[in-house]
């Protein structure tokens, strides 16, 4: 579709999508990225539309099934009609937005609601971040709806192992990740690690940053977004519309970085190299 926020001329940006089951943390995900929450603290995402999230000042809209907008207020988010709503349009002033759009799925598997919610907003995505919870990781309902997504969208792809610091011993922690890297073989971009929440608290430390494993994350989306970047203001299809294995155009890296997606450094130290990525994190 013709992006109504883009129309004024210029290359599309990269669309990703957030992505996962209920309490994966794909909230938690959202607040680190941007560095604020998108809703009200009162409004929760489990029962609304796609949250589709870009850069600007305006007010928010929805989006009818049959492609007519109407505004909306935030405060009252959870009244509109989820199977008639396309997807809510929200715009903030975040750094990462200036780069890219996201746009935030309800849970996957909620028995409340029809997989339709989601699944037509799909051919507006570029790529996936999945959130799938530590202690459940992968499950085969995660697995099945991955299974049908295009290969131009897994490549670009990133799944993150969330809520990590509840498997308690090194052991745990291994034999997850092993697993899920083994049954995911191939189908991401790169798996990583992480707490989300140890991420959010950890302000300028950067031990407690690169500890929570939000620095390998944040490192390769920097790269994937680089990437998907050149994608976009080559096609203006995104990925998920593009047939397997024809018509992706080769990308080409662009110097798009955004700027508070990195760990903030503090001013008065000198840079450090950041460390080897921990053996639980990975790539391919």
């Amino acid at each position: 579709m013709s992006d109504p926020a883009q129309q004024a001329g210029g290359p599309r940006k990269p669309r990703i999508a957030l992505m996962g089951e209920f309490s994966a943390g794909k909230s938690t995900l959202s607040n680190l990225l941007l560095g604020a929450r998108p809703l009200p603290e009162k409004v929760t995402a489990t029962r609304l539309s796609p949250v589709w999230m870009s850069y600007g000042n305006q007010s928010p809209y929805r989006e009818d099934v049959d492609g007519t907008t109407e505004p909306v207020s935030l405060d009252r988010l959870e009244g509109i009609p989820v199977e008639e709503t396309r997807f809510i349009r929200l715009f903030m002033e975040a750094d990462i937005l200036d780069v890219i759009d996201l746009i935030d799925f309800p849970g996957i598997s909620d028995p409340n609601m029809d997989s339709d919610v989601w699944e037509r907003v799909l051919p507006e995505v570029d790529a996936v971040i999945w959130c799938t919870h530590a202690t459940q990781a992968w499950r085969q309902s995660e697995a099945a709806v991955w299974e049908n997504m295009p290969d131009a969208v897994r490549e670009h792809s990133i799944l993150l192992i969330t809520r990590y610091d509840k498997l308690t011993t090194v052991n745990d922690r291994r034999r997850v990740f092993k697993r899920v890297r083994r049954e995911t073989n191939g189908q991401f971009g790169g798996t990583f690690p992480i707490s989300l929440l140890q991420a959010l608290e950890a302000g300028d430390d950067y031990d407690k940053w690169d500890g929570s494993g939000a620095g390998p994350f944040v490192d390769h989306l920097i790269e994937t977004i680089q990437k998907l970047a050149d994608l976009a203001a080559r096609s203006p299809e995104p990925l998920y519309n593009i047939a397997n294995g024809m018509g992706v155009p080769e990308p080409v890296v662009a110097p798009v970085i955004p700027r508070r997606v990195q760990r903030p450094l503090d001013a008065d130290k000198p840079k450090r190299e950041r460390p080897p990525a921990p053996p639980e994190s990975g790539t391919g």
